[in-house]
């Protein structure tokens, strides 16, 4: 009789170990394919900046301007998905934060990718960097989710440095105020109107604030 209850117990033994090594390796497989996408998402952005910055010297572009109200940061979850079909990314210029480890490729103003909810948007009624005394402005998400690419923007400090290359051009800004205004889907830009500046615009995290950034035209390569 002991030895029957021995053998049961460890048949019991068995099929436990069985059913917890099944559910260690269900484990490691959406972990390991959760690693996979992120790695591929990562090397696809790269891919499109490197073919961006391959494509400067004859690269030609008239960024259409169009008429339409300043863009709300809604929540990422309510991102449409109303296309079919998702249009190819065709980048126009790349900023560069590397206080913030950020190089990100920017979409023209009319295309599917410049919306806040995709990508760092170029607002309308943003200039491009090579228009004299113009104000860049730039809107990106906070927060945690994909898309949240100005997540850091609140660690820049004056004197920090950011780039946009444009039209074969690299523009060298510099960063010299910041504040916080209230969340109502327009911003209030304070900035020397006799210079070229880039302003860069996101929410500050579980609040209803939002944060901008004012940086000024150093140098140009």
């Amino acid at each position: 009789m002991l030895k029957r209850k021995t053998k049961n117990n460890n048949g019991r033994k068995s099929q436990l170990l069985i059913v917890g090594s099944f559910l260690i390796i269900i484990g490691i497989g959406i972990l390991g394919g959760k690693i996979v996408n992120n790695y591929l998402d990562k090397k696809q952005e790269q891919d499109l900046i490197n073919n961006f910055y391959e494509q400067q010297e004859e690269y030609v572009v008239d960024v259409p301007v169009m008429e339409e109200e300043l863009v709300k940061e809604e929540d990422v979850e309510q991102e449409e998905k109303k296309e079919t079909t998702t249009p190819t990314i065709n980048y126009i210029a790349v900023i560069k934060i590397p206080k913030i480890g950020l190089e990100k490729g920017l979409a023209s103003k009319g295309s599917y990718w410049n919306n806040v909810n995709r990508n760092i948007e170029i607002l309308s009624e943003s200039d491009m960097p090579d228009v004299e005394n113009g104000n860049v402005i730039l809107a990106g998400h906070s927060g945690n989710s994909g898309v949240s690419y100005f997540r850091k923007l609140n660690k820049l400090q004056n004197d920090d440095t950011v780039s946009i290359v444009y039209n074969g051009k690299e523009y060298k800004y510099k960063m010299v105020n910041s504040y916080e205004i209230e969340k109502n889907g327009y911003a209030h830009i304070v900035r020397n109107a006799e210079k070229s500046t880039l302003t860069l615009i996101t929410c500050k995290h579980n609040t209803n604030k939002q944060i901008v950034v004012i940086c000024e035209l150093v140098e140009v390569i």
